[in-house]
């Protein structure tokens, strides 16, 4: 009954090695690329916190005499 249904440590086991596979198919980006892509995520981050911080303060300033 026991070969019948696997054990946990045999299901770990499996899912470790398929996952040990699967990383050997991902295509990983070179330096070149990682560090291209990392400096669009900072400057696409860095414009994202500046728009909100805008829209924050304007509407801050427009809706607060409305509400005080």
């Amino acid at each position: 009954m026991a070969k019948d249904n696997p054990g946990i440590v045999s299901k770990i086991t499996k899912f470790f090695k398929q996952v040990k596979n699967e990383m050997k198919k991902t295509n990983w980006p070179n330096k070149q690329e990682l560090s291209s892509n990392t400096v669009v995520v900072l400057i696409t981050v860095t414009v994202l916190i500046a728009f909100v911080g805008v829209v924050d303060v304007v509407l801050s300033g427009v809706l607060t005499p409305f509400f005080l």
